[in-house]
């Protein structure tokens, strides 16, 4: 088993080939905490794989996360690989093992991705809790990159127009919003929040945006999806906590499956 990034992935991508007796795969999704029952409606399983089966996988620390791969093939004959689980920076086990499924999906002929996350709400004027939101952009403040060296990747329309202008097309009603994303594993201070408001951010989380950087890189197509969960720190006057993130997930999954459904049979 190869130490380099990009060989383990198309290491993992050939493991992945060989379980599923498939030779490549439409679009590849990745589902955030919460967002794990909503994968139930998105096509008929053909097959799961656990991560750990994997070359550089490994098993997800947090609650919500499932650990598996799903193989689904949806109502119109497409086959989507399903990542029920990520791993999360303030794991402690690098940027590349954050990275390593958008690179092995790319690996396996993916050519268009979906990251989903859960989100504090920094827009409480306009935003509900459970109301899913489109990325249009984000703000990396983790402090890391998945791209080393001298490789210049132009991020001016990560998450692609296309997509979104789709995804509306289904539901008129979602609205669009800056992701920032902080490294965790803490929550936001109230300060912090009124910073991120100020600097234009919309949404705030631990996740996605490393993702979404590799996944440029390997010049796949990317929509994001957040799912509010909460109002931000000292927005609301309540505590955080990672249960009621998952709550509003289980509460939302219908709906979030419907619509991603549709989405993956529209790409």
């Amino acid at each position: 088993m190869s130490n380099d990034a990009y060989t383990l992935a198309s290491e993992a991508a050939a493991a992945l080939h060989r379980a599923s007796g498939l030779d490549t795969f439409d679009v590849a999704l990745v589902m955030g905490s919460g967002w794990v029952p909503a994968a139930d409606a998105i096509g008929e399983t053909v097959g799961e794989v656990p991560f750990t089966d994997l070359p550089g996988f490994r098993a997800p620390a947090v609650a919500g996360h499932g650990g598996k791969i799903r193989v689904l093939r949806t109502s119109s004959g497409r086959h989507a690989l399903v990542f029920l689980g990520r791993t999360h920076l303030y794991e402690g086990l690098g940027v590349d093992a954050v990275v390593h499924g958008v690179r092995t999906a790319a690996a396996a002929g993916v050519r268009t991705l979906v990251l989903t996350n859960a989100a504090g709400g920094l827009r409480p004027e306009t935003q509900n809790v459970g109301d899913p939101v489109l990325i249009s952009d984000h703000i990396n403040l983790t402090g890391a990159n998945p791209i080393t060296g001298t490789t210049f990747i132009d991020l001016t329309e990560v998450y692609s127009r296309r997509l979104r202008a789709l995804v509306r097309e289904i539901d008129p009603t979602l609205s669009e919003g800056v992701y920032v994303a902080f490294r965790g594993p803490t929550y936001e201070t109230p300060a912090e929040i009124r910073m991120l408001r100020t600097l234009g951010g919309d949404m705030v989380g631990m996740s996605t945006v490393l993702e979404a950087i590799a996944a440029r890189e390997a010049n796949l197509e990317v929509l994001g999806l957040s799912l509010v969960t909460n109002p931000g720190a000292g927005l609301s006057g309540e505590p955080l906590n990672h249960e009621e993130v998952l709550e509003v997930g289980r509460a939302t999954a219908a709906r979030m499956g419907v619509l991603l459904a549709k989405v993956v049979d529209r790409l």
